[in-house]
């Protein structure tokens, strides 16, 4: 059930940075998302690649969810092409619908990542019987938080 929660989320978040992507005039800001856009999709999918993996699903399945998280994107974007002439960036109502909807997806992704993914492999029998596998991860955890926060900072 989880993966399905984690799909959704991240089927969404896809959709909405394509949209974001599109309907920006701004030429600065653009290059600035296609950055991020890469390395975060590249990134969610291994990710999620790997959760499908480790699923026991059959293959028609996992062929359909990588065809979500393939096509969200490439939509988000031509949903934006539609609504690039009517779509003001600035308006207050767009900027409140685009907190709104990025803030759900975000919630949701940070919440499987904690819940689900992290609490995870960090409850497991071999992480619970090593002080210094801990400590590793737990930095290797907060390295990667800071070096996505980086990220979002330069983007």
């Amino acid at each position: 059930m989880f993966l399905h929660v984690l799909e959704l989320g991240i089927v969404l978040h896809s959709a909405l940075i394509g949209l974001s992507l599109e309907a920006s005039n701004n030429t600065c800001t653009i290059k600035g998302l296609v950055a991020a856009l890469c390395f975060h999709q590249m990134f969610e999918g291994m990710g999620l690649g790997g959760c499908i993996l480790q699923a026991d699903y059959n293959f028609a399945k996992r062929m359909i969810m990588a065809f979500f998280f393939a096509t969200t994107t490439p939509f988000g974007i031509l949903v934006g092409l539609g609504l690039s002439k009517t779509y003001k960036e600035n308006s207050p109502t767009a900027l409140i619908i685009s907190g709104l909807l990025n803030a759900s997806t975000a919630w949701l992704l940070i919440y499987m990542a904690l819940v689900d993914l992290l609490a995870g492999d960090f409850m497991g029998p071999k992480m619970q019987g090593s002080i210094s596998l801990q400590l590793k991860s737990f930095v290797v955890v907060l390295l990667g938080a800071g070096g996505m926060s980086l990220m979002a900072k330069w983007a």
